[in-house]
């Protein structure tokens, strides 16, 4: 068994998209679901750890948006910032479970409270990363759902580029 210096902080799944939907907010009695979407870009899938902290963050986004994982209209692989390409950042806690016999179990998770200040400080982060990588006149954005909530992907990808990385 690893010792938990060793263990991740953060685990996250990338897929880029040529447009990606998700509802953030189910409809109720009185009012219609909401939805954010993007188009070409990349869905990054995100899940804290316990111990994890902000000092992760900077490398973290930094590797994250500089990766080559996007395909440009002459088909060549650039980074999201290089595309330049929108992103959609998903909570997803599920990423942190271990099987034990035929449950899932989710002991290694990062706390509500702080797994959600993580959380919004990533978002703020990648929206700043790529607004400033973009270039001016770039038509970029940073979309993201919410954390704590079950919601709805639909997503469309020209291959399933998926990708996992641990910080």
């Amino acid at each position: 068994m690893s010792d938990r210096s060793s263990a991740p902080a953060a685990r996250t799944v990338l897929q880029q998209c040529v447009q990606a939907t998700l509802q953030v907010r189910p409809a109720g009695d009185q009012s219609q679901a909401e939805f954010v979407q993007i188009d070409r870009g990349m869905v990054i899938y995100v899940c804290f750890f316990k111990g994890a902290t902000d000092d992760l963050l900077p490398k973290m986004v930094s590797t994250l948006l500089n990766l080559r994982l996007c395909e440009s209209p002459s088909g060549r692989m650039v980074s999201v910032l290089e595309l330049p390409g929108s992103v959609l950042v998903v909570p997803q806690a599920t990423l942190g479970g271990k099987s034990k016999g035929r449950s899932m179990q989710y002991h290694n998770n990062i706390g509500k409270e702080d797994g959600q200040r993580l959380y919004d400080a990533f978002v703020a982060r990648c929206q700043q990363e790529l607004e400033a990588g973009a270039g001016p006149g770039a038509e970029v954005t940073v979309k993201h759902g919410t954390y704590g909530n079950r919601q709805v992907l639909k997503l469309d990808t020209n291959g399933p580029y998926t990708h996992l990385m641990e910080f």
